[in-house]
């Protein structure tokens, strides 16, 4: 572990460190291991700015019950200081509307650790949440749930009994309200939290920059898998990034990087994108950004910006309902086999072809009974899909994935296993002219970010089914032609905007 040069409060010129605690009082946290690196808010304000210090990561413990109180006006310096604060302003003021929440959390049962959880004696219960930790371990998978969504030192659950534990509100909690046993507990787990963070500045002083890489260990299908994953860290040290893998529990620490690249499958309703959204919040860099998810992952946005940019794609239709005058129009508008696509959908889930109109009726009230619209499209077999990966507008890699066999998708799914058809990696200048400019063209309806563009190639036409935000960068597949030098073009990429937004360690 990096030893750390501690701040001593005793002392009128305090020394540099990299971590500070700010407190109301010093008092609370005398003798705890953390002392030497406390320091009084009105030391705080009155101590800094300094410029001979490196950045700060500044841990806020002062009041923030209070609006407009010490624990308000310490996060608010410390992000016009240029200093790494938790908690941030915005979860300060968050937390002053948690109401707008409790409809989301309230309306599930409260799940336990693997166990039942049983209702107490009383009907109301009280959870205190110290940095992501439960002090009730049963609770530990709502707290992390809860922390993600307001990442504070202490959080305070009221729970309610209805059948179930719910959710009956979220209050923030100071230091001073909890008694000597608590106290214990939240040392702890303010210890823990700063040596999560204490290990990572080991490697730093050679790097300008620093990049959270947001993946999920137990994906089944991930974008990258390991292997790749170490390719891209090893690609940004040597164009001065030192990058890392987070997972969704490091969520309150994403904003002491610099940059964030999302190598976990994506959705709105989802922590992909609140980790986009926060981090461009928090002004990071960010591939792929809120937008892109947002676009990316409607298909009924990407047909209609498909058809007001020109963009080549398959005759496509928004379908609303399914009595017999919706039948009626589809057929005529389409021949059979009709594909039906669930606006959010991914790898081939969620899109189904019928060949007949008692097919389609039935899938369509499927279909409908989850979504409010469905696309309907018309149906193209060919041999293969174009994959181009296109960055800030240009191609990066060209990849032909072919259907899997016996289905007219490249990937079919199997009660026990998925089956996918083979896949071919070519050089950019090997793909038809007109399938990168069917790709580019349709990139730059979505963004300047990372693009998987699909298209299905017939003669000398192509048409774009549609384009995926933070596509799959596999190790012996999408790198089978570059090789590292792909992992580099993304990271020179990351750099090139850091460079730009001027983001460096002072």
């Amino acid at each position: 572990m990096a030893q750390l040069v501690s701040l001593s409060i005793a002392r009128k010129e305090p020394r540099l460190l990299t971590t500070l605690i700010v407190v109301d009082d010093p008092a609370v946290i005398a003798g705890s291991d953390l002392a030497d690196m406390a320091m009084s808010f009105k030391e705080y304000l009155e101590e800094h700015p300094r410029k001979d210090l490196p950045k700060l990561r500044v841990i806020n413990i002062c009041d923030t019950i209070q609006h407009l109180g010490s624990g308000y006006y310490c996060s608010l310096l410390a992000e016009a200081r240029g200093h790494k604060v938790f908690p941030s302003v915005n979860t300060i003021t968050d937390l002053r509307n948690s109401h707008l929440y409790l409809a989301k959390l309230g309306s599930t049962m409260v799940k336990g650790n693997g166990r039942s959880t049983l209702k107490c004696e009383a009907d109301e219960k009280e959870l205190l949440i110290f940095f992501g930790d439960a002090s009730d371990e049963e609770f530990q998978p709502l707290a992390k749930k809860v922390f993600n969504l307001f990442p504070a030192p202490i959080l305070k659950v009221s729970l309610i009994w209805r059948g179930g534990w719910y959710v009956d509100g979220i209050e923030r909690y100071g230091v001073s309200d909890l008694n000597e046993e608590q106290r214990i507990s939240f040392w702890n787990a303010l210890k823990r939290f700063t040596e999560r963070a204490w290990s990572r500045h080991r490697s730093k002083k050679r790097h300008r920059w620093e990049m959270a890489i947001l993946y999920d260990p137990e994906e089944l299908q991930p974008p990258s898998d390991r292997h790749a994953l170490k390719k891209l860290i090893g690609a940004a040290s040597k164009v001065g990034i030192l990058a890392e893998l987070i997972t969704s529990a490091d969520y309150a620490q994403l904003s002491e990087y610099d940059a964030l690249f999302l190598r976990e499958t994506t959705a709105i309703d989802h922590h992909t994108y609140r980790f986009a959204l926060k981090a461009e919040v928090e002004g990071m860099v960010v591939i792929d950004d809120t937008d892109s998810i947002l676009r990316c992952c409607n298909k009924v946005f990407l047909h209609d910006a498909f058809t007001y940019n020109d963009v080549p794609s398959l005759k496509s239709q928004a379908v609303f309902d399914f009595d017999e005058r919706a039948l009626d129009h589809l057929e005529e508008t389409f021949s059979y086999p009709i594909v039906l696509k669930l606006p959010e959908s991914s790898f081939s889930k969620g899109v189904f072809k019928v060949d007949d109109r008692k097919a389609l009726s039935e899938r369509l009230r499927e279909l409908l009974s989850q979504t409010p619209i469905v696309l309907a499209q018309e149906y193209l077999y060919t041999e293969f899909d174009w994959r181009i990966g296109v960055l800030n507008y240009r191609p990066l890699y060209a990849c032909r994935y072919f259907m899997a066999r016996n289905h007219w998708q490249i990937y079919k799914y199997g009660e026990k296993k998925t089956l996918g058809g083979g896949y071919e990696t070519l050089p950019t200048f090997e793909v038809p002219r007109v399938v990168l400019e069917a790709a580019i063209k349709a990139a730059k309806v979505v963004g300047n970010g990372l693009y998987g563009v699909d298209i299905k190639q017939q003669g000398n036409k192509a048409f774009v089914i549609e384009i995926n935000d933070n596509p799959s960068i596999e190790h012996k597949v999408e790198d089978a032609y570059l090789g590292d030098e792909l992992y580099m073009l993304i990271m020179s990429e990351f750099a090139r905007r850091l460079e730009n937004r001027g983001r460096k360690d002072e």
